[in-house]
């Protein structure tokens, strides 16, 4: 139950130093130069290598039941994958049907969950609203752990919350110390746009991204910004994928709001052309919400992850294969949204982002590590390399050449949307709880070995929140 790891650079979000780190018990015991450690300790000799926070994807739908069919990852493969990617937590929703209790939806997710390899979190959807929603977002937060929910505004008729609902919820949320986030896409333009391409005879996935323009996108970041502004809440914005969505963020920022965005390692890397492939099949396993959008709206995210605009980076796992896909040969609206990526975000990410210097090795820990630790509150227990955080880590080989490919991924599905890309930059160990489970392209992992982690509610951030609510809150005149 002993590691020690020698002769690597340890990179933090905030410094690099060279150091040895020994681990006892799942946890990081010291850190420093000639370590006084058990003689029967594994060592692993780091020389050359970088040793990093494992990484934390803050955005996966692990095992999800949508439109229709399920997505094809489960959760012990989904976990798996990420390990070998370097990816040692996920933080997984739990979306509830409509007039479905929160509290029955969450232990459904738990149950599935409890295969995961790695360690694990959820956000809880609420996708409707009445006085026992509430309720059970108290429970939520007070007894299991959660301290983020999720609204989507998009996919009309079925989980799209109104305005009313994301005021009650927000304001809720405030009360409880959790984090609101929402999946900004404005739901009834979508569904009318979707209208207008069916009735124009355009069913292919081409109508996909014609029918989610960044507009939409645009206007629902306006207005889910506005609202955490009128009730004096922090906002999380999921996925954001477009110039639209950043400047509304920027602009929120710029007047002092705590507005905190999401990208994805696709969005960062892909443009609307995947749309255009003339093999249905190639077309149709790029559809995920929001679109991958025209060129430009790339390097524009890259800007805001450079500049702080965008603070996280995710991947929206969510697991559809071509069978699943296929459901919408005749209509594009039924096409079941999802790519993956849980396992290739941090080869993407320095590969693009560190080797073209575009972030340096600390920004990259901090944008797939620290960011997400801190704004969901599990910091330093996770995305720390400190005495006392958990031993998960990722040994980072910055030289190793990888070709990511559907036929020697790990993920369950017959896709890869980096297809064929070769990285320079991947894992060579990765480290779960203090255990070795993925070594040389090997994974060694145990079943249920992944725990669920619970978040603290009311992150600092709430105190600033607190006391600006305050000094700038309702007034009464004396007369």
């Amino acid at each position: 139950m002993s590691l020690l790891i020698k002769g690597g650079k340890l990179v933090n979000a905030d410094q690099s130093i060279m150091a040895d780190v020994y681990c006892e018990n799942g946890l990081i015991k010291a850190i420093g130069h000639d370590l006084d450690v058990p003689s029967d300790a594994e060592v692993i000799d780091a020389t050359g290598k970088l040793v990093m926070p494992g990484g934390i994807d803050p955005h996966t739908h692990m095992q999800l039941p949508f439109m229709g069919t399920v997505a094809s990852e489960d959760f012990y493969s989904g976990t798996s994958a990420g390990l070998a990617g370097g990816t040692t937590m996920i933080i997984d929703f739990v979306i509830p049907s409509p007039q479905q209790p929160l509290m029955e939806a969450f232990n459904t997710w738990k149950e599935w969950a409890s295969r995961s390899v790695a360690d694990y979190s959820f956000h809880v959807a609420v996708t409707w609203w009445d006085e026992s929603v509430s309720q059970d977002m108290a429970t939520l937060v007070e007894q299991e752990g959660v301290n983020s929910f999720k609204h989507f505004m998009a996919y009309k008729n079925a989980i799209m919350a109104e305005d009313e609902t994301l005021v009650n919820s927000f304001s809720r949320c405030l009360e409880l110390g959790a984090m609101p986030t929402v999946h900004a896409e404005n739901g009834e333009l979508v569904h009318h746009l979707q209208q207008k391409m069916l009735s124009a005879g355009i069913t292919g996935p081409e109508a996909h991204p014609q029918s989610r323009p960044p507009e939409v996108e645009g206007e629902a970041s306006n207005r889910a910004i506005r609202i955490a502004q009128s009730i004096g809440i922090p906002l999380y914005l999921v996925h954001v994928s477009c110039k639209e969505a950043i400047d509304e963020i920027a602009r929120a920022k710029s007047e002092g709001q705590r507005v905190y965005g999401e990208c994805l390692a696709g969005h960062l890397e892909l443009d609307d052309s995947v749309y255009k492939n003339p093999d249905w099949a190639t077309a149709a396993a790029h559809v995920m919400s929001p679109p991958f959008r025209p060129k430009g709206h790339q390097e524009a995210l890259w800007k805001a992850l450079q500049g702080g605009t965008v603070q996280t980076t995710a991947t929206d796992h969510c697991c559809f294969c071509e069978d699943q896909k296929a459901m919408g040969k005749d209509n594009f609206t039924q096409i079941p949204n999802g790519t993956a990526g849980v396992e290739d975000r941090l080869m993407v990410l320095w590969d693009s982002g560190v080797n073209k210097g575009r972030l340096t090795e600390n920004e990259f820990v901090a944008v797939t590590s620290t960011n997400t630790a801190k704004i969901f509150n599990i910091y330093p227990q996770k995305g720390a390399i400190a005495v006392g955080s958990d031993a998960d880590l990722v040994i980072w080989d910055s030289t190793k050449e990888h070709t990511l490919s559907a036929k020697t991924h790990h993920q369950k599905i017959d896709f890869n949307i980096f297809e064929g890309r070769t990285v320079k930059g991947s894992p060579w160990i990765t480290i779960s709880q203090g255990n070795v489970v993925f070594k040389d392209g090997k994974l060694n992992v145990v079943e249920g070995a992944g725990r669920y982690i619970k978040r603290p509610a009311f992150p600092t951030i709430f105190d600033a929140v607190e006391k600006y609510n305050e000094e700038y809150g309702p007034y009464q005149v004396e007369r």
